[in-house]
């Protein structure tokens, strides 16, 4: 696989994750128990920064604890430091900066490199190395969302990995740019937890900070009925009870937003429940993550290939569920 091929899957990956954990970890021999807390908390993933001694070792121990976990190292300064990443396992290496030596030395290794950069100057250093996906750090203390805005017109290429004052708070609002892969950040792994060997608050803190960054929300029901007639009398009912105005539609009848009467019966015994996310990509990752199975064949895209609707293969009490984007 040449190198861009591993950026493009390296790119993809992130998209996917949405959320990177940056993590100091002093103690080396709590690697695994961590990567267990993320992982149980939704967050396959880590970038373990190089601050701290042992770095190495504990990109190491996380990657055979759990091979599939996509483990990276962060704040890499050096070459040397960049090949001990690479030689531990990490499949991808970040920096707060952009250094020209060690990005070279990265791409020429095939090492996938994420540089950090906070200027127009550094953008086009980095398109001149050949990247279109960097850290932009510190962001809040760089001008945030707004200026990634403002350098994405004459950069149209670029997509950013936002890392530095990105919190619970602000993380839906710089992921709903589409320039924007993923937000790193430390909140998820606070250091009072991971002095204090707390892996079930960092498990419940990741899968809050998962559960807020898809937005998951029942958004309508379909009912299955067995023509035309009876799609329309139902959402009368429903219409006559609850104001719920009717809708005619090509193939259902809409009772307000809330109630889909079908003309026929569709998926799902009983019908179906639509549930809207922030991003349906992400969610499909996070329920294969659960355990459950999307129904590929049922995906559709938006024009840019951005998936907007997907089934999930079982039925819940009768009922089919999919997925759809929030508008």
């Amino acid at each position: 696989m040449s190198i861009k091929e591993k950026l493009n899957a390296i790119v993809e990956q992130f998209e996917c994750v949405g959320i990177v954990p940056v993590i100091k970890l002093d103690k080396v021999e709590n690697a695994e128990k961590l990567a267990k807390a993320l992982r149980d908390g939704g967050i396959n993933c880590a970038e373990v920064t190089f601050r701290a001694k042992g770095a190495d070792e504990v990109i190491s121990r996380m990657v055979k604890a759990y091979p599939d976990m996509f483990v990276g190292a962060g704040t890499v300064l050096t070459c040397e430091q960049a090949d001990a990443a690479a030689k531990a396992g990490a499949k991808f290496c970040v920096a707060p900066g952009l250094n020209p030596k060690v990005v070279k030395h990265c791409l020429d290794k095939g090492i996938p490199f994420a540089p950090g950069l906070s200027s127009a100057s550094e953008i086009e250093q980095a398109i001149e190395l050949g990247l279109d996906f960097v850290k932009f750090f510190p962001a809040e203390q760089a001008g945030g969302l707004p200026y990634i805005k403002s350098v994405c017109g004459p950069y149209t290429s670029m997509r950013f990995m936002p890392t530095g004052g990105v919190t619970a708070d602000n993380l839906n609002t710089y992921l709903a740019y589409d320039k924007i892969v993923c937000c790193g950040g430390s909140w998820i792994v606070p250091a009072k937890m991971l002095d204090e060997e707390n892996w079930e608050g960092i498990t419940a803190l990741c899968r809050e900070a998962i559960d807020k960054m898809l937005g998951f929300q029942m958004v309508h029901v379909g009912i299955n009925c067995a023509n035309p007639e009876e799609a329309e009398g139902v959402a009368d009912k429903f219409d006559s009870a609850f104001g719920f105005t009717k809708k005619v539609g090509n193939s259902s009848v809409f009772a307000s937003t809330f109630v889909e009467c079908m003309k026929s019966p569709f998926k799902g015994k009983m019908g179906h429940i639509a549930v809207a996310t922030n991003s349906v990509k992400r969610a499909m990752y996070q329920l294969k993550m659960r355990g459950f199975t999307i129904d590929e064949s049922s995906i559709k895209y938006d024009a840019k290939g951005k998936p907007t609707v997907a089934y999930l293969a079982d039925d819940f009490g009768g009922f089919a569920v999919h997925l759809v984007l929030k508008k």
